[in-house]
């Protein structure tokens, strides 16, 4: 009788490996895995170094209060030594940052004997990049206007909604990234003379933070 009832309890936890072993392959086979949290945290810091080299090109503090009439000419067009060197410095700090993350998720990837490129990923990426698109299509048409003071928040926003749409194809946990960057950016719609350190904090700190938790919580 007792071996018969260790027969069936071994018989139980087998089951439930297998069970466990099943979900494991459709959410690998569902969601992209790859992404690292020293990435996020690396991004974080080209965020920063990127807003501190505005602030000092600008010649200006962080408790400047309206840092966007600075880059406004006195004439009201746009200071095109300014306008340009920011526009430069968001396209550096994008291109870096893609390349970080596409880096760390091939080497993450690589060690988990996952497919870095593959359907998933693709949809992942699809998701991720159409928010995105708009949020840089609308920044344009407000720089064209000379809505300076609204490019901030509206990036915020649209790359909280980016990371929402990502969510449900790779790590859930990028969701609640998105929702925390989505409200910082209606906060600094209301704040405009804090727009550039909103975004700091959201592109840079929040980076770090989510970074870490990540890393600490899928990758130690």
């Amino acid at each position: 009788m007792k071996f018969k009832v260790l027969f069936i309890m071994n018989e139980k936890e087998q089951h439930l490996t297998e069970l466990k072993e099943i979900r494991s392959l459709m959410e690998r086979s569902s969601r992209f895995l790859s992404l690292s949290g020293l990435a996020g945290v690396v991004v974080g810091l080209f965020a920063i170094i990127g807003i501190i080299s505005a602030y000092l090109y600008m010649g200006i503090s962080p408790n400047t209060t309206g840092y966007y009439h600075w880059i406004m000419g006195p004439n009201g067009q746009l200071n095109p030594n300014f306008s340009g060197f920011l526009l430069a410095d968001v396209a550096l700090v994008l291109c870096l940052s893609l390349i970080t993350g596409f880096w760390f998720a091939k080497q993450k990837a690589q060690k988990q004997g996952l497919p870095f490129w593959d359907a998933t990923a693709k949809r992942a990426l699809i998701n991720l990049a159409i928010p995105l698109i708009a949020g840089a299509a609308y920044c344009f048409i407000l720089l064209y206007h000379q809505q300076v003071a609204f490019i901030a928040p509206t990036t915020l926003i649209f790359y909280g909604l980016a990371l929402l749409n990502t969510s449900k194809y790779t790590i859930s946990d990028i969701g609640y990234l998105g929702i925390w960057q989505l409200g910082l950016g209606l906060l600094a719609s209301f704040f405009i003379d804090f727009g550039l350190l909103i975004w700091a904090f959201g592109f840079g700190l929040l980076h770090m933070v989510y970074g870490i938790m990540i890393y600490l919580k899928y990758e130690k």
